[in-house]
């Protein structure tokens, strides 16, 4: 189902959100009536100010973005300062709201970072085709930058916004996790050292230099000043990009955006936890706060789940996305997800073997890709167990809770008209040639009858999916759209 936030909300200042009650996009004059015009500082003055107020980055990891300026900042050379704005993460829309409505500020953070670091490029990365690339594109050319700044659109999915992935992207290769660790601060944009962070954070930046650490840091908490940014949407009233301080309690936001949780909420987005209402009700907005009730804040995702719609459904839609969208690189992802995700189905489906099968399933990814997805995966589908204990219990007793799945989470539109490999039960005969072929969709039941993973066929997998159709004994098989 299509997503869509429109409204911005705040709880305490409009720093980040400044204007946007008045604006529907802040051009650049619009932009210099509600913050100053900043000038230039020096590397060692924004590292001062980044690690005064410990400033973090806001794509999920809440990486020091004081060490990621110093590190860059040590190399000889040519550097680049690179925007993370691939919000692959379809419950998240944070990022394309600044881009899309106040492009100036994050503009204003790059370029701050970059004239410090006497950078050579400065390189806007974000999804190809989207509102958020042409204005942030008007905003290069209102400013005279073209040629400074790049906007580089990329193909977006759910693993685009990781580091290495989004680097190749840029370099115009597949973007793609690399399999091994490659810090963009030795090695980034055309090889150059290169400032990798994400949109929110530069729009920080920003305004950090604007206010000086004091007065930035005069809301928030001790140990995280400032304001953070939220997307907060699923069965709510009022779906919203809500700007808060840090300790703040989640429930004030669930009351602002006439939110009621029913089963649970997931915080995070789809690397993140789910938790009972009771969790969420008793939970604080922070970092420090999200780890106390048992989840991470991550890029400040809340998606809130009613009562009218099966959890254990909505979750397993979710994983059969996670495992189409791996990079196919390594086992965990090519194999283990496509398991974890016919786990879980066999567990809404009402196995009652179901949640030890997830376990197992789970425990055969976590900590062993060549990326951070098979740990994400593995710790939203996790989380559910414990979230959703009754509704567990409800599928493997009756075979399911009695409520459809309604597609409350968030998905991508292609899911919709995405390509699978199916059978005709008339015609198969058990052969078992296509699990031989295609493990990652197809496993052989206890019969020796092929179980297909009730998901689309991720790109690479497209070959070997039309192979196995084409091998078929019995001509049961064939792709196509669901």
């Amino acid at each position: 189902m299509p997503y869509r936030v429109s409204n911005v909300r705040r709880l305490g200042p409009s720093r980040l959100t400044a204007g946007l009650d008045e604006h529907r996009r802040l051009d650049l004059n619009a932009h210099h009536k509600y913050h100053d015009r900043l000038p230039g500082q020096t590397v060692d003055a924004l590292i001062s100010m980044a690690e005064e107020v410990d400033l973090r980055g806001r794509g999920g990891a809440a990486f020091p973005f004081a060490r990621k300026l110093r590190a860059v900042s040590a190399r000889d050379g040519e550097t680049v300062v690179l925007v993370n704005a691939a919000e692959g993460e379809p419950a998240s829309l944070k990022d394309k709201t600044l881009l899309t409505r106040a492009p100036h500020l994050v503009l204003e953070g790059a370029l701050l970072a970059a004239s410090a670091l006497g950078s050579r490029e400065v390189v806007v990365a974000v999804g190809a085709g989207e509102l958020a690339e042409a204005s942030v594109t008007a905003a290069v050319a209102e400013r005279g930058l073209t040629g400074l700044v790049r906007v580089a659109a990329i193909e977006e999915r759910f693993v685009s916004g990781e580091g290495g992935a989004l680097v190749r992207a840029v370099n115009g290769e597949i973007g793609l996790p690399p399999g091994r660790k490659v810090r963009s601060s030795d090695s980034g944009v055309y090889g150059l050292p290169t400032l990798l962070s994400n949109t929110e954070t530069f729009a920080q930046l920003a305004v950090l230099a604007e206010l000086g650490p004091e007065e930035y840091a005069a809301v928030g908490t001790v140990q995280e000043p400032g304001t953070i940014l939220l997307t907060v949407g699923g069965s709510v009233g009022a779906p919203a990009v809500v700007e808060v301080p840090p300790g703040v309690p989640l429930a004030d936001v669930l009351s602002l955006c006439e939110a009621k949780v029913g089963d649970g909420l997931l915080l995070g987005g789809y690397h993140g936890t789910w938790m009972s209402a009771e969790a969420a009700y008793g939970t604080v907005l922070s970092r420090r706060g999200a780890k106390e009730a048992g989840g991470e804040l991550g890029a400040g995702i809340v998606v809130v789940l009613g009562e009218d719609t099966c959890p254990l459904g909505e979750t397993a839609r979710v994983v059969g996305y996670l495992a189409a969208q791996s990079a196919g690189q390594c086992g965990p992802c090519r194999l283990g997800l496509p398991d974890l995700a016919r786990a879980f189905r066999q567990l809404q489906d009402g196995d009652p073997d179901g949640p030890e099968v997830v376990r197992r399933a789970a425990a055969a990814v976590k900590g062993r890709g060549a990326c951070f997805h098979p740990d994400g995966s593995a710790r939203f589908v996790l989380s559910a167990l414990d979230a959703f204990a009754e509704d567990v219990e409800e599928h493997r007793f009756h075979g399911g809770c009695g409520r459809e799945t309604k597609g409350v989470l968030p998905l991508p539109v292609e899911e919709a008209r995405d390509v699978r490999l199916m059978v005709d039960w008339t015609r198969c005969q058990g052969h078992g040639l296509c699990a031989h072929l295609v493990p990652e969709l197809v496993k052989l039941d206890h019969h020796g009858f092929p179980v297909f993973m009730d998901t689309g066929v991720p790109s690479w997998l497209l070959g070997d999916a039309q192979k196995a159709v084409e091998m078929c004994p019995a001509l049961a098989l064939r792709v196509g759209a669901k």
